[in-house]
C-alpha cells in the first residue's frame, strides 16, 4: 500500500485525479498519523475522524473529481475560522462550545476545490501570542519538541510539519502564519489585503489580519493561495533581475539577531544573487515609534475581539492585552499609524523590489504554561524572538517565509522576503529559487 501520509498536496490531489488513490484511503492514512503523533505533538483541538471519512467519500463520488485542484488533500484548519458542524473555540474557555452552521468562505473554498477537513488546531487564546498553549493544549515544534511551534498558528504549523496534513490554514495578524512556519520548517505567505477574504474576528484587526496557507514546498503554497485566493495571484511568473535588500536590522530598536538567522538571510542573498538578482545591504527607514504603533494595534485588535466575552473566563495575560489596548481601538481604526509607515516606507520599495531579512531573530521560546505566565513576560519573550513580521501587517504588504539553513538543534531557520502590494507571485518565485537550489526536508523525523 502506498503511504501518502507525508507528500505533498499536488501528488495527492493529482493521485486522486488520476484515481490511483481514493480520498478515503489517503485520509484514513492521515487519521491514523494524527492519532499515533499528536498526543506529543498537540496539533489539534478537534479531531474530525468520523466525518472526514465521510466528506472523503463524498469527494470520491464528485462527477468534476478530475477536474478538483485539492481532490482527496487532507487541510487542517486554525480554531477561528469557522467549519460547519465544529465549534469554533479561539484557544479559549470564555467562547462557546456550539457548532456553527457554515463555513468560513475560505473553508468553502477549500472544500470546493475537493480538500478534506481532518480537524481543527491549537491556538494560544484569542489568537494573540507568538506562542500556542492554553485551556485546548499545547502545540510544540516537531523538529525541538522542547520548544513552541510558534503562533498564533501554531497547531496548523506543527501538523504539517509533522506530516499529519499536507496542507493548514492559518492566518497573520502580526506574524502568525509567518513565525510558526518558520520555527516549523515551512512555507507561508501572509498576501496582502485583499487578496484573500479576512473575516477573521471581529473586524480582522483593523484589516491587518489575512488568511492564507502552511505547506512544504512552495508549489503547494502557490496550489493553496490559488484556491483561497478563487484563481490568483498564484501563477508562475518571470519577474527578471530583481532589486533585493537584505538588512539584518531588527524593526525594534534593541533586539539583536541570533547568529544562525543572521547565517540564514547571508546565505538566502547568495543563492539569490546567483540566480541573476541583484542583491544590496540596505536596511529600511524603520521609524523609532515603530514598537509603540505595533503594541498599540496588538492591544486594541485583542480588545475588539474580548469585547462580548467574560472577562473572568479569560487568561490573565489575554484580559491585561485587551485592557491596555481599550483606549487605543478609536486611534487604530482611523488607520493613521499605518498610514504613516506606508509613507515613510514607499520610497525605499521603489527603489528596491523585494526586502530579505530574517524570519526570526533567535530560536523559539521553550514549549510550557506561557498562559499561566505574566503579561509582561509573554510580551517580551514574543518581542525579542520575533520582531521581522509586524510591519507588514500593518502596512498591509504581502510577506513570505521559506526555510534557509538550521539552528543547533537541527531545528530549521528561515528568511522572510517581503513585497509591495501585488507582488505574490514574484515572492514565491524567489522562494522557489531557493528551494531549487537550498532544499530542505519537508518533515520531521518523529517516526
Amino acid at each position: 500500500m502506498t503511504d501518502w501520509a507525508g507528500r505533498t498536496a499536488a501528488e495527492i490531489a493529482a493521485a486522486v485525479r488520476e484515481r490511483r488513490a481514493t480520498p478515503r484511503e489517503v485520509v484514513a492514512e492521515h487519521l491514523a498519523r494524527i492519532e499515533r503523533l499528536d498526543g506529543r505533538v498537540g496539533a489539534f483541538r478537534a479531531v474530525r475522524a468520523e466525518a472526514a471519512l465521510t466528506e472523503a467519500d463524498e469527494v470520491g463520488a464528485r462527477g468534476d473529481l478530475g477536474e478538483l485542484p485539492l481532490a482527496g488533500v487532507p487541510v487542517a484548519v486554525k480554531d477561528n475560522l469557522a467549519v460547519r458542524g465544529e465549534s469554533v473555540r479561539v484557544g479559549s474557555a470564555a467562547t462557546p462550545d456550539t457548532p456553527t452552521g457554515a463555513d468560513h468562505i475560505t473553508v468553502a473554498r477549500l472544500r470546493a476545490a475537493g480538500a478534506v477537513v481532518v480537524g481543527l488546531t491549537n491556538v494560544p487564546e484569542l489568537c494573540v501570542f507568538g506562542t500556542t498553549e492554553g485551556v485546548h493544549g499545547t502545540a510544540r515544534n516537531p523538529w525541538d519538541p522542547a520548544r513552541t511551534a510558534g503562533g498564533s498558528s501554531g497547531g496548523s504549523a506543527a501538523a504539517v510539519a509533522a506530516g499529519m496534513v499536507p496542507l493548514a490554514l492559518g492566518n497573520d495578524g502580526m506574524g502568525s502564519l509567518r513565525i510558526p512556519a518558520a520555527n516549523c520548517g515551512l512555507v507561508t505567505i501572509k498576501p496582502a489585503h485583499g487578496v484573500v477574504p479576512a473575516g477573521i474576528g471581529d473586524g480582522d484587526w483593523f484589516g491587518m489580519s489575512e488568511n492564507g496557507p502552511l505547506a512544504t514546498t512552495v508549489a503547494d503554497t502557490r496550489l493553496m493561495l490559488a484556491v483561497l485566493a478563487d484563481g490568483g495571484p498564484a501563477p508562475r511568473e518571470d519577474s527578471g533581475a530583481l532589486r533585493i535588500a537584505a538588512s539584518l536590522r531588527s524593526p525594534l530598536a534593541g533586539v539583536t539577531v541570533s547568529r544562525p538567522y543572521a547565517d540564514a538571510v547571508r546565505e538566502a542573498a547568495g543563492v539569490l544573487m546567483r540566480a541573476g538578482h541583484q542583491v544590496r545591504r540596505a536596511d529600511p527607514p524603520y521609524p523609532a515609534s515603530l514598537g509603540v504603533t505595533a503594541l498599540t494595534h496588538w492591544t486594541a485588535g485583542t480588545s475588539v475581539d474580548a469585547r462580548d466575552l467574560d472577562r473572568r473566563l479569560l487568561a490573565r495575560r489575554t484580559r491585561v492585552h485587551a485592557a491596555l489596548g481599550r483606549p487605543f481601538v478609536r486611534t487604530a481604526a482611523s488607520g493613521t499609524g499605518r498610514r504613516a509607515l506606508r509613507e515613510r516606507l514607499e520610497p525605499f520599495f521603489a527603489e528596491y523590489d523585494v526586502l530579505l531579512t530574517p524570519a526570526l531573530a533567535r530560536r523559539s521560546p521553550e514549549a510550557g504554561p506561557w498562559h499561566e505566565r505574566g503579561w509582561l513576560r509573554n510580551i517580551v519573550a514574543d518581542s525579542v524572538y520575533s520582531p521581522f513580521t509586524p510591519p507588514w501587517n500593518l502596512t498591509g504588504w504581502p510577506a513570505l517565509t521559506v526555510p534557509v539553513g538550521t539552528l543547533p538543534s537541527g531545528a530549521p531557520a528561515a528568511v522572510q522576503l517581503v513585497g509591495r502590494p501585488g507582488s505574490e507571485a514574484a515572492l514565491l518565485e524567489l522562494a522557489e529559487r531557493i528551494e531549487a537550489l537550498r532544499p530542505w526536508r519537508r518533515t520531521a523525523p518523529l517516526d
